[in-house]
């Protein structure tokens, strides 16, 4: 029993750190097929970010396996084909989003049904019907995340963002990031800084 105490003593006094990390979504997402589809020990190639292309057909038992392992990583198989393209269109967008290059100079409409070879239209009703929301929804949910990263990254001002992201002005931005978050962004970076100021000062 003392010696429980005596650790929670020094637990409590303890000085915890918190370390912001970017990461690559598709570099990771391919990393974690790779390794986890090598464990099948079966010829494959991975086409893009959803899909993946075997030399030969899977025994079920194998199909199971992947399955599972996949599942772990919150990566499941789709077999509904329906299902698979509104995950196209998901992944479309946040390729596109998450990209290093500044955002497509064309609508995003235009983009998608280009990328994905089917009318807008049909894109954006398919979209509705399986997720019960909107591509446009989708992509300013997107849009708002990459705005957070790339503020807690420290590495950008409100107007490179806006043009990476391809806001017609610092204002749009700042009002549909006010309409996402109920904050401003600057409120954001605030509490951003904030944060980072008491971690320095746990540290000293």
């Amino acid at each position: 029993m003392l010696f429980l105490l005596s650790n929670l003593q020094e637990y409590s006094m303890a000085v915890f750190m918190n370390i912001l990390i970017k990461y690559d979504i598709s570099l990771t997402c391919k990393a974690i097929l790779q390794e986890q589809l090598e464990k099948l020990a079966i010829d494959f190639n991975i086409i893009g970010l959803n899909e993946i292309e075997f030399k030969k057909d899977l025994l079920p038992e194998q199909t199971e396996l992947l399955k599972s392992l996949l599942h772990k990583y919150g990566i499941d198989i789709i077999e509904n084909q329906k299902t698979a393209l509104v995950q196209k269109i998901k992944d479309t967008i946040t390729d596109m989003v998450w990209s290093d290059d500044m955002l497509p100079n064309i609508a995003t409409s235009a983009y998608l049904a280009d990328t994905l070879n089917h009318s807008y239209g049909y894109l954006s009703n398919l979209f509705s019907e399986i997720t019960y929301s909107t591509i446009e929804n989708y992509i300013i949910f997107q849009k708002i995340e990459r705005v957070k990263q790339m503020t807690i990254s420290g590495n950008y001002t409100l107007t490179e963002i806006s043009y990476q992201l391809n806001y017609s002005s610092v204002a749009h931005l700042s009002n549909q990031f006010k309409k996402t978050t109920g904050l401003t962004p600057s409120a954001f970076q605030r509490i951003v800084k904030k944060k980072r100021e008491n971690r320095a000062t746990l540290t000293k």
